[in-house]
């Protein structure tokens, strides 16, 4: 699998290309600025990029509008983005063209080899990666009484964070300890409550749920 790689720290950079590359990734290119992300990106044949949102020259989300305007130019491209903290805004960014192949994740899930390794998979192969703080953040926004997510319960709220991270029915029960069948009960119900239709297509359930989320 060939993967674009932009990270400006040259620590996190190498470390991330030892860790892929001892996965069987193939970098093709390893960048640390925005101008040879846009190059690589352009230039580079890939199955995935790995992009930190804030990149040089001017360290604010360079990154992450590299990523999109080459999505835009290869619709669906997959993209996985890096973030020191979660940015709601970035999220949103990321998700709003709702074709899939996109991860957000904070750069401390590097941390965790296989989930970072499965996470990079997961949306290379067009599904989600997305890290649990940036979702929990975007279900707080949902609190107050006359939004959609209010109608949720607690156990409802909980299948739909772990959707949002990309989890299949079966993953998710194997987590919660219960029944994939219940699993599937709770999931009609969210998407009931939320007014979305339903699809076997797991990775548009997934975006569509976000974009409601991200309405609220």
């Amino acid at each position: 699998m060939r993967v674009v790689l932009a990270e400006d720290l040259f620590l996190l950079r190498d470390g991330l290309i030892r860790l892929l590359e001892a996965y069987d990734f193939e970098i093709v290119a390893a960048v640390d600025n925005a101008p040879d992300l846009t190059r690589a990106l352009h230039e580079q044949e890939l199955d995935v990029a790995i992009v930190d949102v804030r990149l040089p020259p001017s360290f604010t989300d360079e990154g992450l509008q590299c990523a999109l305007a080459a999505r835009r130019r290869r619709p669906g491209l997959p993209v996985l983005v890096l973030s020191q903290h979660v940015e709601q805004l970035y999220a949103r960014e990321l998700l709003a063209d709702g074709s899939g192949g996109v991860g957000y994740l904070l750069k401390d899930s590097v941390f965790d080899a296989d989930h970072f390794v499965e996470s990079v998979r997961r949306v290379a192969a067009g599904g989600t990666a997305m890290d649990p703080q940036v979702i929990s953040q975007l279900l707080s926004r949902g609190s107050a009484a006359d939004r959609p997510l209010a109608r949720l319960t607690p156990r409802e709220r909980e299948v739909l964070e772990l959707m949002a991270q990309g989890r299949s029915n079966a993953a998710i029960a194997s987590r919660l300890v219960v029944t994939e069948r219940a699993i599937a009960k709770h999931t009609a119900n969210i998407f009931s409550k939320l007014g979305l239709v339903q699809s076997d297509d797991d990775n548009r359930r997934v975006l569509a749920v976000l974009a409601c989320l991200d309405r609220t």
